[in-house]
């Protein structure tokens, strides 16, 4: 009796994760509808100028692209195929009968810093534009942050206060973000 109550209380805290996250993806779905696909390969850029390490002064990085608004559908597209693998990977893993509770434990862990990072990506997003910028993309990954801004010219206070925010929305340390420029 005792073994079915504790397995009843680990499948309903596992469906409840599930359900956590396929409504964060769900809202992130919801709230990058702008019908624009994203191209991960045209957001690694290189840096332009020092990489400094003290806190204010923001790497600017420069990307050019022939229609930003293309670039910015391609790299939210992208962004939201790999994603969706991630999490489909994921639940596949969870419904493995067969793994253990510490495999089990590990899955949810990482389905949640997904899920996570998906927030985060929205927030940031929705901050910087808020700051008066036409279109920005944001790709949080465990150890680092790139943000893509459309500008024509983003000045070194701009970067910084797309870094603040940045800085807020995450735990991610200060050296490991870059703010990019994309030309509109």
């Amino acid at each position: 009796m005792k073994l079915n109550m504790i397995l009843g209380k680990k499948q309903i805290v596992l469906a409840s994760l599930v359900l956590v996250l396929g409504a964060a993806i769900y809202l992130n779905y919801t709230f990058s509808q702008t019908g624009q696909p994203y191209d991960i390969t045209a957001a690694n850029a290189g840096v332009s100028g020092e990489e400094k390490e003290t806190y204010g002064e923001a790497q600017l990085t420069g990307a050019e692209a022939e229609n930003a608004e293309d670039y910015f559908a391609e790299a939210r597209l992208e962004r939201k195929k790999s994603r969706d693998e991630a999490v489909e990977t994921l639940a596949t893993t969870l419904q493995n009968a067969e793994l253990t509770d510490e495999e089990k434990e590990l899955a949810t862990a990482k389905a949640l810093e997904v899920s996570r990072q998906m927030e985060s990506e929205t927030n940031i997003e929705t901050l910087v534009k808020a700051k008066g910028f036409e279109d920005c993309l944001a790709m949080v990954s465990d150890d680092s942050v790139k943000v893509m801004v459309k500008t024509e010219g983003l000045s070194a206070e701009q970067a910084a206060q797309i870094k603040n925010i940045i800085l807020e929305e995450t735990d991610i340390l200060a050296e490991n973000v870059s703010v990019s420029e994309v030309a509109g």
